[in-house]
């Protein structure tokens, strides 16, 4: 795994914007409707730029013959009492690379990483039943509960999603 900073971020966006793209044409609910074009993925990396240069964000890749195939990132926050803790987000995996535990290796990094920023508190949400849900209490993660109709999955079809927290060493 890799970190990436923002110097690096412009070398990396294409892929990027790749493996988002792949994700929501397999049904991940990340925050984008199917089909999600392109251009669009790229500019919404393109703007985590800066939170990358401010470390509001942590952002790292897994790699297959140089090809971001994985991503993760954790979002720090910028109020006192809460910099203790991050959001986990955008945990994506490129379709024709799973199976090879590259998300479980994704999340290992972060969690690492967030120990590293001093972070001792994990949280996420994920959609209710996602092969994600599964990853996430299989390594440990705690459930708070579910939200019915939280987030629109990438038909557009409001679907629950569940919130998580991690308590860190």
């Amino acid at each position: 795994m890799e970190r990436i900073d923002a110097d690096w971020l412009a070398g990396v966006r294409d892929d990027l914007a790749e493996v988002l793209v792949d994700a929501v044409a397999g049904g991940a609910s990340v925050g984008f409707l199917h089909p999600l074009d392109p251009s669009v993925a790229r500019a919404w990396w393109s703007r985590l730029g800066p939170a990358l240069a401010e470390r509001r964000a942590l952002l790292w890749v897994a790699r297959d013959a140089g090809r971001v195939v994985g991503t993760v990132q954790l979002r720090l926050t910028d109020y006192e009492n809460g910099r203790h803790r991050a959001e986990l987000a955008k945990l994506l995996v490129h379709r024709a690379a799973r199976g090879r535990g590259l998300g479980r290796a994704l999340l290992s990094a972060a969690e690492d990483g967030a120990v590293a920023a001093g972070v001792r508190l994990l949280l996420l949400d994920t959609q209710t039943g996602s092969p994600a849900e599964a990853l996430y209490r299989s390594a440990g993660w705690v459930e708070l509960g579910v939200v019915p109709g939280h987030a629109l999955d990438p038909a557009g079809v409001a679907r629950p999603t569940t919130f998580f927290h991690r308590t860190l060493r």
